[in-house]
């Protein structure tokens, strides 16, 4: 519409704060506003278009950016008091790609402390609330950009994912996203310390969110690539769906290691009868190895998180660090030994899953087990806590494996969004969105939704 002259950049910039102005009181999911900076660049995009000057693909498209991630000018809090200063001298790669994709940065939102919890409220910032029931989490850590696009402050945001962290506020407020193949997105700081731990370079990924499949898409196009600023990052080609090709898909509703909502799962399997009808054959084939993949996750985080702990516990707040502990108890105190062994069996469940890819060409299961529970539950107890990293188990395979998976809105259980994940081999993100696409035109909730107050 920008491109075409049907509205203006300074327009739709204009709408937006507006937008944050009216619902954000009731979120918190905007942290910082960009006001003057954002319509500054929108006219410069309208002058633009007026002297006919080429155009990226989001020429004029106000973004937000989670305030993990360096946006040049304004702080990279972490949500932490002690990085509340920490101003960013430079972008981020994939702010500097948005940008150069014509993406104009209206705000930053909201994350849990480091990001190191599946449910948003900061040390530094405070709660952030679910769009679709105030007295619900939006996920985390990606929570403060899941409940801004889901209400329409944004239309497109950035986050990043070690354990569901695109993926989660997906499931809890209605959106899209997709954690990518591992080296697919280029990840890099300009804020202390500029080198990520082991379990971080492994599984951490940047990642694109909103509320439609198509727009992550275009978002993951424009900030995929090698970027000399991550060593790691790769020029690769990926791989989509023909028109027409029938894919071979495997359907998880019940993940094996717990129990799985009911609500959940008919969302799963009414996914799977989505993708049928469009075509493509459904095969009863589970992963291999599934539960082993998800204690090598917990024991892979835990190396870094256990030698960190006395740093950490120095810059997080009491309740961020309560759900670290309570997760810390549940996972092993591993010793070298024990740590060099886990790499060579992370690479025999790489290659278990990659053989089995072979016979199937994406798996259809949940984000999480449950719908989004309530605030605190995941600090309320040892119980709830384990509770939690249970709920969370379908997110796990992904990072740990290094896989691509799509998250897509597809039904409500208990009147709360439920999401499904597209989960595929090692650079299939584009076969991932294209089936998350069919799932998200067949099933798809409607958003931006005006925020639940009661």
């Amino acid at each position: 519409m920008i491109a075409s002259k049907q509205v203006s950049s300074r327009e739709t910039v204009d709408a937006h704060l507006a937008r944050i102005e009216a619902v954000n009181p009731h979120l918190n999911a905007v942290v910082r506003v960009l006001a003057d900076e954002a319509r500054s660049a929108a006219d410069a995009a309208d002058r633009a278009v007026l002297a006919g000057d080429a155009l990226g693909p989001l020429h004029g498209v106000p973004c937000t950016v989670k305030e993990n991630i360096d946006l040049a000018g304004t702080p990279t809090t972490s949500g932490l008091h002690a990085f509340a200063d920490a101003i960013a001298a430079t972008d981020a790669p994939v702010v500097e790609r948005m940008r150069r994709a014509g993406a104009i940065p209206i705000g930053r939102t909201n994350l849990p402390d480091l990001g190191l919890r599946v449910h948003t409220d900061s040390s530094l910032h405070g709660l952030t609330r679910n769009p679709w029931h105030p007295g619900r989490t939006a996920g985390g850590s990606s929570g403060g950009e899941g409940s801004a696009l889901a209400s329409g402050m944004s239309p497109i945001g950035m986050g990043n994912d070690i354990g569901g962290s695109l993926r989660n506020p997906a499931h809890c407020c209605g959106i899209a996203s997709i954690k990518p193949t591992t080296g697919v997105i280029p990840s890099a700081t300009c804020i202390p310390p500029e080198d990520f731990a082991i379990s971080f370079q492994m599984m951490a990924v940047q990642g694109v969110m909103a509320r439609r499949v198509a727009d992550v898409r275009t978002g993951l196009q424009v900030v995929a690539g090698q970027h000399h600023r991550d060593p790691v990052s790769l020029p690769v080609q990926l791989l989509g769906l023909a028109p027409g090709q029938r894919a071979r898909i495997a359907v998880l509703a019940e993940p094996p290691g717990s129990p799985t909502h009911p609500g959940v799962a008919a969302v799963v399997r009414a996914a799977g009868a989505a993708l049928e009808a469009a075509g493509h054959e459904l095969v009863d084939n589970p992963p291999p190895r599934y539960v082993e993949v998800l204690e090598m996750w917990s024991r892979l985080l835990s190396l870094d998180l256990r030698h960190q702990y006395p740093l950490l516990q120095m810059v997080m707040g009491p309740d961020a660090l309560r759900f670290l502990a309570g997760g810390m108890a549940t996972f092993p105190d591993l010793s070298l030994d024990e740590a060099l062994t886990d790499f060579g069996r992370r690479q025999s469940l790489q290659r278990a899953w990659a053989q089995w890819f072979e016979g199937v060409d994406a798996l259809i299961c949940p984000v999480w087990t449950t719908p989004a529970f309530e605030h605190g539950f995941d600090i309320a107890s040892p119980e709830s806590g384990a509770a939690t990293l249970d709920l969370m188990r379908p997110v796990m395979p992904a990072n740990f494996l290094g896989l691509p998976a799509a998250a897509v809105s597809a039904g409500v259980a208990d009147g709360l969004p439920v999401a499904v994940q597209v989960v595929g081999p090692a650079f299939s993100d584009l076969r991932c969105l294209t089936l998350a696409e069919q799932i998200d035109e067949a099933l798809g909730l409607q958003t931006p939704i005006d925020p639940v107050l009661v």
